[in-house]
């Protein structure tokens, strides 16, 4: 069955909240509150413009922001913008943009519908829509959710037009939140922007160096790819169709420096459970290094295993022993985040959670774009610090093999990544020589930086991983990696055997 022909009662609309709320749905307050009435538009023009409407920020800062809307405040309704695709945005108008999450963890699911969009438009065809939305009075942030390869000039030049109109128009200050896996993606994109300015508009620059902040923040919460059979367990559940439905986990976090054009909305954010903090750079480098650095690693090697989630990978007990010792020798040692043992299982118990589905091929897209966010700094610190870090090594190796396009049964698998020609060429090219492939693959500055492709003990692991997964599989491979010498502090401040057992859960 398909929500398009299972005969439901229509689609999700806001006529149906209370039917909703009723069945134990947890449905937005404000939503509610206007469909106790005759229907009537929203009083309050859009408060936030989003760039990169997508799964992740529906299912992370709009609920956020959906709850500031049920707590009374109306400054919060998303107008969104899709960059490119547009293939959400025409389910979502027909839903009058209401959408389902189901949110799961161990202790059972439960589903919430989002209500804090109001209107949406595709950057690529009604640019004039973006610009507008920017410059609009009532518009006081704009968040960006565009993942690291989103950066450029088109987004430049959206966000600078944008300005520019606001400016003319006379408008206030606003606060620009860049929400991806970049550290300091606030200093990034404001150096980005005025840079960008200067050039072409001093007098704009200056503007916007005086009246728009750009706060560094970091967010989690893992969302995976909507599939039909979601749509179809939404469809079960709600008794309405919903075609934009989406799945994530219990857990969420938004990090974000205490820098806004209005000094009020760090209280009020943190009234809806975000951290507001001085510095947001240990929380960033803790997300990148230990949660992202760890799901690309199960990723590549689970693939190559012919695993297809993350919950599975973590359920193998080889590699969940893999992942601690990655987090605990290698990760840690670099880190400041506080309570880094508790984050640890954390996130250990998140890995594992079995609803959500989390594919392992969809985390390993775009792998050329994350290594250099996620692994090469681990690997620099602890070189830099006399420490060989076996388990990225081995984590490279199996990248190189993944590069071949091909799985442990020598079926294709489908790289999907802006660099997938020229990387498979590379591997291919050197498929049965350890050494030459860590050489060309391994050689790269855009993905492992100056220092990695020229440290002669870095490319001898790699290539002794690589060989062995070459001659014995990949998780063969893996049971003969062993821990360094020296364990390093701060995950087993006790004794080596305080770790808990990779065979059990968390």
């Amino acid at each position: 069955m398909t929500p398009s022909d299972s005969g439901l009662p229509g689609r999700l609309a806001p006529a149906r909240l209370a039917t909703l709320a009723g069945q134990g749905v947890q449905v937005p307050a404000h939503l509610l509150r206007e469909t106790a009435g005759p229907m009537q538009p929203p009083a309050q023009q859009p408060g936030v413009v989003h760039l990169g409407l997508g799964a992740f920020h529906r299912a992370h800062q709009a609920l956020v922001f959906d709850t500031l809307l049920s707590q009374g405040d109306p400054r919060w309704q998303v107008f969104g913008v899709a960059m490119r695709q547009a293939s959400q945005l025409q389910a979502l108008a027909a839903q009058s943009w209401l959408y389902a999450v189901n949110i799961a963890d161990r202790d059972g699911e439960h589903w919430r519908i989002g209500g804090a969009l109001c209107g949406a438009a595709l950057a690529s065809q009604e640019p004039a829509r973006v610009v507008a939305a920017i410059a609009a009075p009532g518009t006081r942030w704009v968040t960006l959710t565009v993942t690291e390869k989103g950066y450029g000039p088109a987004l430049h030049g959206l966000l600078l037009d944008g300005l520019r109109a606001r400016r003319e128009a006379g408008g206030k200050g606003l606060t620009i939140a860049s929400c991806d896996n970049l550290q300091r993606n606030g200093r990034r994109l404001e150096q980005q922007l005025l840079a960008a300015a200067r050039l072409a508009e001093p007098a704009l620059a200056d503007w916007i160096a005086l009246h728009v902040a750009f706060p560094d923040s970091m967010v989690d919460r893992i969302v995976p790819a909507a599939t039909p059979a979601l749509l179809t367990r939404a469809a079960q559940a709600l008794r309405v169709r919903d075609e934009a439905a989406l799945a994530t986990e219990g857990f969420w976090e938004w990090v974000i420096e205490d820098r806004f054009a209005d000094p009020t909305d760090a209280a009020v954010l943190a009234g809806a459970g975000v951290t507001v903090v001085p510095d947001v750079g240990p929380y960033e480098t803790a997300k990148l290094r230990m949660l992202n650095a760890s799901h690309s690693a199960l990723a590549c090697i689970g693939t190559l295993a012919g695993m297809a989630t993350v919950s599975d990978a973590v359920g193998h007990a080889p590699l969940r022993g893999y992942l601690l010792d990655l987090m605990d020798l290698e990760v840690a040692p670099t880190l400041q985040r506080p309570d880094l043992v508790g984050y640890r299982e954390s996130l250990l118990e998140r890995f594992a959670n079995p609803h959500l589905h989390h594919r392992l091929l969809q985390i390993a897209s775009d792998s050329s774009q994350k290594i250099p966010q996620r692994w090469v700094p681990t690997i620099e610190a602890s070189l830099q610090a006399g420490r060989l870090p076996q388990r990225l090594a081995f984590a490279a190796a199996a990248w190189m093999h993944l590069s071949l396009g091909r799985d442990a049964q020598g079926e294709p698998l489908p790289l999907s990544d802006p660099m997938a020609q020229p990387l498979q060429a590379l591997a291919l090219q050197h498929a049965g020589d350890a050494r030459a492939s860590v050489q060309a693959l391994g050689g790269l500055p855009a993905i492992w930086g100056t220092l990695l492709p020229q440290h002669g003990a870095w490319r001898e692991a790699v290539a002794g991983h690589w060989q062995r997964i070459h001659d014995r599989g990949v998780l063969a491979a893996l049971a003969a990696l062993t821990a360094p010498d020296t364990p390093m502090a701060p995950m087993a401040p006790t004794a080596p055997t305080a770790r808990p057992d990779a065979s059990t859960g968390p």
